[in-house]
C-alpha cells in the first residue's frame, strides 16, 4: 500500500479519494485547513508557512511515497516544497510561484506567446493616481496572488478603483495574512521583487471562455480536454462548466497548440495544470485569462463521466513518479457539467433541500454530486464585497447528450427546491 500526503484537501478531493476504488491500494494522510470555513480558517491568523513546512517534513520523512494538493492558495506551492525537500516527485517550487504570481506569469506569457497575452500592468494596493495604474480605464483588476477570483472585477475609473480597494481593519489584516505565506516562499525560491501586496491591471477581454486541463510528466505534455466556462449573463461569475466544449474543432485545435507552446515554454516539466482561455468569434483571437499549476478539482470529474478514466488516478500516479496512462471516449455519458448555484443579492439562503429530497435525487440520479456552501453573517458579506456574488451549491452531473444533461439538471433543480 502506498502512502500519499494530501495537503489542504478540498471537498471534491475528499469526495473522490474516499471512494472504495482506492481502499487497500492507498492510504491518504490529510493535512491543512479550509480557508473558507470557520473555525478552521482562524488558523490563518497564526500561520507560519516555513515552520509549517518544517513540521511536515519532519513528520512524514520516510513515511510517505508521494505528496499532492489541488489547493490553489496554499496547497500546491507547499506540496511542491515538501516534495522537493523529501526527494519525492513534484513540480519545481519556483515554477509554481511564477505561474501563480499573475504579473510574472503575464511576463512569461508575453515572451512565449505574445499574440495571446493581453496588455497588463502592475501597481500596489495604495496606488497614488490613475496614471500610476499603468493602463487606461476601463480595465480588469485583480490581486497578483488570489484565489476564487477574490477582488477581481472590472473598474471603469479611478474613483471606482479606490472604492473597490477600501478595506476596514479586519479586512486589511485578512488580506495581509492571506498573502504572507506566498511572499515568504517567493523570497526563498525566486529572485522576484514585486510581492503579493500588488494588483495587476489587464485589458478587458470578451468572448467564449474555456478551461484547458492537462499534465506534464518529465517534460511530456498530455492534454485531457477543453471545458466551456459559461457565465451568468452580464457578469464574470461562473454559471456552469460544460464538457465537451461546443467550440468548432479548428478553434479547439488552436487552443491545444497554444497550451502546449505555453507550458513547454515555461519549463513546467511536471504536474497537473489548467489554463483559462477566451476566444473572440468576431476576430478569431485566442487570449490567455490565467494559468493555474494544479488540478481543477471541481471539474475534472466531468472527464470521468464522458471519457471513462479517473483523473485522480492520474494525479496519484504523478505524485508517485509514474507515467499516467489515459484513454478517451470510454465514459457512460455523452456530456457532463458542473452547475453553480449563486446569489447576487447578498441574502442568505434560508430554504435548503432536506434529507428526503437529497435521497430522492441520489436514487434517481446516482452519478449526481451536490456540494453545499451555505454562508451566514460576516463571511457572506465579505464574499459579496470581494466577489460581487456568492455560490451556495454546486451540482456535477452527466447526460446522454447536452440536451439530456440540461433536462436532468432542470429536474434536479426543481427537486432540490432551493429558495
Amino acid at each position: 500500500m502506498k502512502n500519499i500526503l494530501v495537503l489542504f484537501p478540498k471537498d471534491w478531493d475528499r469526495e473522490e479519494l474516499d471512494q472504495p476504488r482506492y481502499r487497500g491500494r492507498y492510504a491518504f494522510h490529510y493535512e491543512g485547513f479550509d480557508l473558507f470555513r470557520f473555525p478552521e480558517n482562524a488558523r490563518l491568523m497564526t500561520f507560519d508557512v516555513r515552520r509549517y513546512i518544517d513540521k511536515l517534513v519532519k513528520k512524514y520523512r520516510g513515511r510517505i511515497d508521494g505528496v499532492l494538493s489541488n489547493n490553489e492558495h496554499f496547497g500546491a506551492l507547499i506540496a511542491a516544497v515538501v516534495a522537493q525537500r523529501l526527494g519525492l516527485p513534484g513540480t519545481d517550487p519556483a515554477v509554481i510561484i511564477a505561474a501563480q504570481h499573475k504579473y510574472y506569469a503575464r511576463c512569461l506569457q508575453q515572451k512565449i506567446v505574445p499574440e495571446a497575452t493581453p496588455r497588463f500592468s502592475v501597481f500596489p494596493y495604495k496606488v497614488a493616481s490613475a496614471a500610476a495604474t499603468g493602463l487606461p480605464f476601463p480595465f480588469y483588476v485583480k490581486p497578483v496572488k488570489a484565489t476564487f477570483s477574490v477582488l477581481a472585477r472590472r473598474v471603469d475609473d479611478f474613483a471606482q478603483l479606490q472604492s473597490h480597494l477600501r478595506f476596514n481593519a479586519l479586512e486589511t489584516l485578512i488580506l495581509h495574512k492571506l498573502v504572507t505565506p506566498f511572499n515568504d516562499l517567493m523570497t526563498r525560491y525566486t529572485p522576484f521583487s514585486i510581492d503579493a501586496h500588488h494588483l495587476i491591471a489587464e485589458e478587458i477581454l470578451d468572448g467564449v471562455q474555456v478551461n484547458v486541463d492537462g499534465f506534464m510528466h518529465n517534460g511530456k505534455i498530455t492534454l485531457l480536454g477543453i471545458v466551456d466556462e459559461v457565465m451568468y449573463p452580464g457578469t464574470q461569475a461562473f454559471l456552469r462548466f460544460e464538457y465537451p466544449s461546443r467550440l468548432p474543432p479548428d478553434v479547439l485545435a488552436r487552443m491545444k497548440a497554444l497550451t502546449e507552446k505555453l507550458f513547454n515554454g515555461i519549463d513546467y516539466g511536471y504536474g497537473f495544470f489548467n489554463v483559462e482561455l477566451i476566444y473572440q468569434p468576431q476576430t478569431g483571437s485566442i487570449r490567455i485569462v490565467e494559468i493555474n499549476p494544479r488540478m481543477a478539482s471541481q471539474i475534472v470529474n466531468l472527464y470521468r463521466r464522458v471519457d471513462g478514466y479517473d483523473p485522480y488516478e492520474l494525479l496519484i500516479s504523478l505524485a508517485l513518479g509514474d507515467a499516467p496512462a489515459v484513454t478517451f471516449g470510454a465514459g457512460v455519458f455523452g456530456a457532463a457539467a458542473s452547475f453553480v448555484f449563486r446569489r447576487f443579492d447578498g441574502r442568505e439562503v434560508t430554504r435548503v433541500p432536506g434529507q428526503a429530497q437529497l435521497a430522492s435525487v441520489r436514487e434517481r440520479y446516482p452519478d449526481a454530486r451536490l456540494m453545499l456552501y451555505l454562508k451566514r453573517g460576516a463571511s457572506l458579506a465579505r464574499e459579496m464585497k470581494w466577489l460581487g456574488s456568492y455560490r451556495y451549491a454546486v451540482l456535477n452531473l452527466g447526460g446522454a447528450s447536452a440536451e439530456d444533461l440540461h433536462q436532468r439538471y432542470d429536474d434536479i433543480r426543481r427537486s432540490l427546491a432551493f429558495e
